[in-house]
C-alpha cells in the first residue's frame, strides 16, 4: 500500500512539472484597448509585459498564467491624455503601476481555452474570464485573446458622462520557454 501512495505521489509530481515554463517577451508583444470618448473610438496600448507562464495543453490543471503589464507605458497617441490617464483619478500609477492577472484555472473550450482568474487594477481586484487562442512551435508560443472589461468596476475614471464604461481589450502575448 505505501508502495501505491509513492507511485501516486510521483506521478502527481510528473504532472506537475510537465507543463511548460515560459517567459513572455515584451517587445514580441501587444496588449491592445478600446474605448468609447467623446463618442469616437479611442486606441491605446500599455508596454511591460512581465510575469510566468506555464501552459500544457494535456495538463491544463498545471497551467497558469501571472503576468503583470506597466501602466506607466500607457500610449494613446495623445501625451496630454496619456499623462492624465496616469493620474489618480484615472491609474493612480504612483500608487499602482501595474494591472497583474493570476489565473485560478484554465479550460478547454473547443479549439481554445479559458483562463479564468483574477484582474488586478488600482488595488480592485475583480473575477474574470479571458478566451484565448494559442499558436505553439519548436520556438515560442503566442496566446492571442479579445475580451472586455468595466473599467467602473476598478475604479478608473469615475463617472464621466463622455468616456464609456466598456474597455476592449486584445492581447498577443508571445512567450519563450524558460
Amino acid at each position: 500500500m505505501k508502495a501505491v501512495f509513492t507511485v501516486i505521489i510521483l506521478l502527481t509530481g510528473l504532472f506537475a512539472l510537465n507543463a511548460q515554463q515560459y517567459r513572455p517577451v515584451d517587445e514580441q508583444s501587444e496588449v491592445k484597448f478600446t474605448i468609447r470618448n467623446f463618442g469616437i473610438n479611442t486606441n491605446g496600448t500599455l508596454k511591460g509585459l512581465k510575469g510566468s507562464i506555464k501552459f500544457d495543453p494535456a495538463n491544463l490543471s498545471a497551467s497558469s498564467f501571472n503576468v503583470t503589464v506597466d501602466v506607466n507605458t500607457i500610449n494613446t497617441g495623445v501625451d496630454g491624455r496619456d499623462n492624465h490617464l496616469r493620474k489618480e483619478e484615472y491609474f493612480d500609477v504612483a500608487k499602482y503601476p501595474l494591472i497583474r492577472f493570476v489565473s485560478t484555472a484554465i479550460e478547454k473550450n473547443g479549439n481554445s481555452y479559458i483562463a479564468k482568474g483574477n484582474l488586478t487594477i488600482k488595488a480592485v481586484t475583480q473575477s474574470i474570464s479571458i478566451p484565448f487562442r494559442v499558436d505553439q512551435n519548436a520556438d515560442k508560443i503566442i496566446f492571442s485573446s479579445v475580451f472586455n472589461i468595466n473599467r467602473k468596476d476598478f475604479g478608473v475614471g469615475g463617472s464621466s458622462a463622455v468616456m464609456g464604461s466598456n474597455v476592449d481589450v486584445s492581447l498577443k502575448v508571445s512567450a519563450v520557454k524558460e
